[in-house]
């Protein structure tokens, strides 16, 4: 006797839709076999040595004997040092100008080379070379050329009857010559990374803005910065990041002087850690630039995320 369906009904049972949860037996455990070696090695390399300075910063050790637990009493003398505060404020002035500079020569260079030109590949390799040599033959370079008495420039000055300009033992011209190093040793990243986000506009967008009556300002206004300006904030805050963090630059021209008038924050972690024997006292230091460098990071990604 065989059962007959109602009207309506059928004999097809629905597949049931909700996926099924994941099981280890599911999982491939491959990837991440193949990847914990380089998770172990980069817990060892970085995150050790992070909680080992993090743990000095909270002891008055030397870097000959372990100290004991102080608190926060480390990050209060810094905070009450006036080297600190004057460290901070050249890390700020070197920062902000080293960021500004390298933009800005990046971004006309990077304007410059996406039109087409005889030697255009040529020039975008020479262009290059400040940013693939060692840093330090770079910085030992600048300061052969900028010495005070028999530095190239002031050589050449010398011919023309022109006084030495004294670039390492004068505070304002050292923080000058600081700056303009960077910044040479920064803009071809600036420039590689901009070209790469100029060449991926539409070229339709400023054939529209040449209709439209708009000129070469109004289309970069309008065209080219809006295209560029996700990677132009990312590059901002590396370019701040790797200002804050560069010891061999300040350090190799003039060892944070003339009067500490060129002494950025690692400067001071440096001396504070191996010159006066306080591991506590330079690892505080390094925190705080830490703290200072992801607090600015945030805010920077906050307004990308924004715009």
């Amino acid at each position: 006797m065989s059962v007959t369906p109602l009207a309506g009904q059928t004999n097809e049972v629905e597949p049931n839709l909700r996926p099924s949860r994941p099981t280890l037996a599911r999982i491939d455990m491959l990837p991440y076999l193949l990847l914990l070696p380089s998770i172990l090695v980069i817990i060892f390399i970085e995150l050790y040595p992070f909680l080992t300075g993090l743990l000095y910063s909270f002891q008055n050790g030397s870097l000959l004997a372990p100290g004991s637990f102080i608190g926060l009493e480390n990050y209060l003398a810094t905070f009450a040092d006036a080297e600190f505060i004057y460290a901070l404020q050249f890390s700020a002035i070197f920062a902000i100008f080293s960021v500004i500079g390298s933009y800005l020569l990046g971004l006309g260079l990077a304007l410059l080379l996406v039109q087409s030109f005889p030697l255009r590949g040529l020039f975008r390799v020479l262009l290059i070379i400040p940013w693939i040599l060692s840093s330090i033959v770079t910085i030992v370079s600048w300061r052969w050329l900028i010495q005070d008495q028999h530095g190239t420039i002031n050589v050449i000055l010398g011919w023309f009857h022109l006084g030495p300009i004294f670039f390492l033992s004068d505070s304002r011209w050292a923080v000058v010559s600081v700056i303009v190093i960077k910044v040479w040793r920064s803009f071809p990243f600036m420039m590689i990374s901009l070209i790469a986000a100029l060449q991926t506009i539409d070229g339709n967008l400023y054939e529209a803005a040449r209709i439209d009556g708009a000129g070469r300002w109004a289309a970069f206004r309008s065209v080219t910065f809006p295209g560029i300006q996700n990677i132009s904030i990312i590059l901002w805050i590396l370019m701040t990041i790797w200002s804050v963090n560069d010891f061999e630059t300040p350090w190799l021209l003039t060892q944070g002087g003339p009067s500490n008038a060129t002494e950025s924050l690692m400067i001071l972690a440096y001396k504070n850690t191996f010159a006066r024997n306080s591991v506590g006292s330079g690892a505080a230091v390094a925190f705080i630039s830490l703290i200072i460098l992801m607090v600015l990071a945030i805010v920077m990604m906050r307004f990308r995320n924004k715009e």
